[in-house]
């Protein structure tokens, strides 16, 4: 099977991330069967799809493309039983993940790949509950996936070769940017980035250095419009002047840069801290509707893609 003829996808799990990868596989104009055992899940998924399409429109629907085509059964069996390609979304627990691959495995056709939206947890771990553990891989999207194009890739222990080339084939096939990590590593590598960013702000305030309020700006207003549009290394690149990467490594500011490193400071996770972050991130939003901030940054977010779509000038 060709992953560019894959037509239906099994979207399992439709909370926040699964919802929005079924809003993303129906505007590629594939046919999505969606499960998920919540009470009032299928309410809530439709709702949700719906409020999403204006932004799929606005970005441009594959041929074909509709919400008529999703499906809910009740029924994880027959949810995957004739699915191409099964996207997972459960809680993020071990053993509850354990347990609803083994019935993947048990229920999908034996072509289908298990992919798995996992943050942190290893596709080693999950298949070994799998009879063919070779066909679970990780898909590990961005949130929100109908608006992000990221997805990281990467196989588990006994996971195939052809299995993480035909997962990768997929997402790219459906519009995504999937990247393929070579080796396992909790949190992937987003997360471990975003972490290491919040350990730091988390220092800063704690330290006393600045507040909530100033930290944000200093990303959304700083380094943070850079990161938009390229990655940490191109843009260190281009901060080296003509002689790029290979000429800043020589520089006293890039040794005076390896010092700071050094001196990142360790967080004491305490209740004060949450306390001061949370009314920290209260006083930020108090003059704003926190739904108007999600619309904006969503309405920025598409022009951002559609702009950068356009250009095709970026790595």
């Amino acid at each position: 099977m060709s992953e560019a003829s894959v037509r239906r996808v099994a979207v399992v799990g439709t909370g926040v991330i699964g919802a929005s990868w079924a809003t993303w596989f129906l505007a590629r104009g594939l046919d999505v069967v969606a499960t998920d055992s919540a009470p009032g899940a299928e309410a809530r998924l439709r709702e949700a799809v719906a409020a999403q399409w204006p932004s799929m429109e606005r970005l441009g629907l594959a041929p074909g493309a509709s919400p008529d085509r999703l499906r809910f059964e009740a029924s994880l069996e027959r949810a995957v039983a004739e699915s191409e390609f099964v996207q997972e979304n459960g809680p993020e627990d071990l053993e509850i993940k354990r347990a609803l691959f083994h019935r993947l495995d048990d229920a999908a056709p034996a072509e289908a790949i298990l992919a798995s939206s996992s943050s942190t947890l290893l596709m080693s771990d999950v298949q070994s509950a799998c009879a063919h553990p070779e066909r679970v891989a990780l898909g590990h999207p961005f949130n929100p996936p109908h608006l992000i194009p990221l997805v990281e890739v990467v196989g588990g222990r006994d996971t195939s070769e052809t299995v993480v080339e035909r997962t990768m084939a997929f997402y790219r096939g459906v519009g995504k940017h999937p990247i393929r990590l070579r080796k396992e590593i909790r949190g992937h590598v987003a997360n471990r980035l975003q972490a290491a960013l919040w350990r730091e702000a988390l220092h800063l305030v704690q330290a006393g250095v600045a507040s909530v309020a100033d930290v944000d700006a200093a990303i959304a207003h700083g380094p943070g419009l850079r990161w938009a549009l390229l990655g940490p290394f191109v843009n260190l690149h281009l901060s080296g002047g003509e002689g790029g990467i290979k000429e800043l490594f020589g520089k006293p500011l890039w040794r005076a840069t390896q010092a700071m490193m050094r001196d990142l400071g360790d967080v004491s996770f305490s209740a004060v801290l949450d306390a001061e972050v949370a009314d920290g991130v209260q006083e930020e939003l108090a003059a704003f509707d926190v739904s108007d901030v999600v619309r904006c940054r969503d309405d920025l977010l598409l022009h951002l893609l559609r702009l950068k779509a356009e250009a095709g000038r970026l790595p």
